[in-house]
């Protein structure tokens, strides 16, 4: 665990929500899914559990998170407990799983901190341990308009990259949807959402009124922490017009 980038020191202050689109894009994503009480589900990175968390609502046969980092998967561990819940520090593009072993299957802001070659690789191994009919959702960060200059392109990742302290490389809709085609899916529905993670009315969506309170007195206690997140929030404004969130139901066929 990088204590440096943006989404694990924004969890260290207590923020629980980390998507681009926040609470509100996550749910949708869930609720189209429409996990049952039969399906063996999958979440490539869960971080710090939220979506993990509103997933075994659902009560689905399994959850199993796939999780890189072996600090977050120790603590998502001992965090939610369950018989049908499951964390294998292992990478996303070389799970382990069985062929065909998931029902549903996804994953949130991963993707977009990947390269071009990896993101294929993840893509691929999701296509591999779902059946056919499976769903696969991303929730990522999402370039627009489709024909943004190539200039302006590399602007943005220059500085999410700079700003996040990881490799974002965000890619517009149409590549989005041509990378998991490639992939041998079939997009189903498309949803998006302003990106606006750090702006106080979408924290207070996100977290609460009290969370929010507590999260401010946790940045003002840090210094360093509060430069690096007005930093972060100096970007996403800069790049309002670029910047929005999209979530993505596919389907194995």
């Amino acid at each position: 665990m990088n204590p440096n980038q943006g989404h694990w020191l924004l969890s260290k202050v207590g923020k629980r929500v980390l998507r681009p689109g926040g609470k509100a894009l996550t749910m949708k994503l869930l609720q189209h899914l429409n996990i049952s009480v039969a399906d063996n589900v999958v979440e490539f990175a869960p971080g710090i559990g939220f979506t993990a968390t509103q997933v075994l609502k659902y009560h689905p046969r399994s959850y199993t998170g796939i999780e890189v980092n072996e600090e977050a998967a120790r603590n998502l561990r001992k965090k939610i407990k369950g018989n049908c819940f499951t964390v294998l520090a292992e990478n996303a593009s070389d799970t382990h799983l069985n062929d065909g072993f998931a029902d549903k299957l996804y994953g949130e802001s991963m993707l977009t901190m990947q390269g071009d070659h990896h993101k294929a690789a993840i893509i691929g191994e999701a296509f591999r341990i779902l059946k056919k009919g499976g769903l696969y959702a991303i929730h990522e960060l999402c370039l627009t308009p489709d024909d943004l200059a190539p200039e302006s392109k590399e602007a943005v990742q220059r500085d999410l990259a700079k700003n996040l302290k990881v490799n974002a490389r965000p890619l517009t809709k149409s590549e989005w949807i041509q990378l998991i085609e490639k992939g041998g899916f079939r997009v189903k529905q498309l949803f998006f959402s302003p990106m606006r993670l750090l702006e106080i009315k979408r924290v207070i969506d996100d977290e609460g009124f009290f969370r929010t309170m507590r999260i401010g007195f946790n940045v003002a206690r840090r210094p360093r922490t509060y430069r690096r997140i007005r930093a972060m929030r100096t970007v996403f404004r800069k790049y309002r017009n670029e910047l929005k969130a999209i979530a993505i139901i596919a389907e194995k066929f």
